[in-house]
């Protein structure tokens, strides 16, 4: 017994021995053999050089980077080689293979009857072999939703990639049971879109939803309230740019939008009011004032509003606004 401790102690002491010489040997390295001073890497030239005395300690050295140089990054994106990088959008990140559907080999010749054959029976495996369980099997379906959704929405990458994160979050902590995967899939993506500061309205997803307007509200409190998610009121501001855009409108129509919203939002007109409905509001008076000619219906189509709500809101940001310039 005591034989088998004292030879586990030696052992223990020469394995230290070695570790303290390894850690001396790589310090040794990075100070220069003349002056002790500190070494610099020179990878234009290949050199590794003293940064005080200027002596070149290594020269010729190897360049693990790519033969080829880029000046711009559609250059790098076409010589680089390397896949794509990971991404939340995809059930398994973007790591797994695709078998093309091309039917071509490498130099672009049509492949025999029985080579097609068995190409097919590969791509049929091989998405099998991607989701392997129920929950893979969920995430993709749910991905692929949101994808489909935002396109319609005209939402950006950033919009999905964080709807994803979300999505898969709920997923994670259980939240599907008793909800259908469309049902949490909208939620995720209307929450966010308010994250990002580009929200859609209720009626906009719906319209590119499969599930009822109900359904997606109800789903997106629960989810918001069980991830703890930080998402603030919805601002009329951030709806002003797409629906002038969308109209056609001008700079200074834009402008003169965003000044009556925060006119009324100053005097508190917009509390209890759909930031929507003010958007609409605002940017049809704000049309009338810059003559350039939008009619109601034309913002209302936009905007997916009623003109009676256009209307109420649109008197009660002109008197917000000339209240304001009465007391000025």
């Amino acid at each position: 017994m005591t034989d088998n401790v004292r030879t586990f102690t030696d052992e223990h002491t020469r394995q230290r021995d070695r570790s303290t010489e390894r850690s001396a040997d790589s310090e040794e390295t990075l100070r220069c053999p003349e002056c002790e001073g500190h070494l610099t890497t020179d990878t234009e030239h290949g050199e590794t050089v003293c940064a005080d005395c200027g002596l070149v300690v290594e020269e010729d050295e190897i360049d693990h980077g790519p033969e080829w140089r880029a000046f711009d990054s559609n250059e790098k994106d076409q010589k680089s080689r390397v896949g794509a990088p990971t991404t939340n959008m995809m059930h398994d990140k973007g790591l797994s293979t695709n078998i093309g559907w091309q039917d071509r080999d490498a130099y672009g010749k049509s492949l025999s009857s029985r080579q097609r054959q068995k190409m097919q029976r590969l791509r049929t495996w091989n998405e099998r072999f991607r989701t392997r369980d129920s929950k893979e099997r969920n995430l993709k379906q749910a991905l692929g939703e949101i994808d489909r959704m935002a396109s319609a929405l005209g939402l950006p990458d950033n919009v999905r990639e964080t709807a994803s994160v979300i999505y898969r979050r709920a997923l994670d902590e259980d939240l599907l049971p008793g909800r259908s995967i469309e049902g949490v899939s909208t939620a995720s993506l209307y929450a966010a879109a308010r994250q990002a500061g580009t929200p859609r309205s209720l009626d906009e997803v719906t319209s590119v939803s499969r599930v009822d307007k109900d359904e997606i509200a109800r789903t997106y409190r629960y989810i918001a309230r069980e991830l703890s998610l930080e998402i603030k009121p919805a601002d009329p501001e951030q709806y002003v740019p797409r629906f002038a855009s969308d109209l056609e409108l001008s700079d200074e129509a834009e402008r003169r939008a965003r000044e009556l919203l925060s006119t009324a939002k100053a005097q508190g007109v917009h509390s209890g009011k759909s930031p929507v409905g003010l958007a609409a509001a605002g940017v049809y008076a704000a049309s009338l004032l810059t003559n350039q000619k939008v009619t109601q219906s034309q913002v209302s189509e936009v905007a997916n509003i009623s003109e009676v709500t256009i209307r109420n809101r649109y008197h009660e940001l002109l008197e917000a606004d000339q209240g304001t310039q009465s007391v000025a």
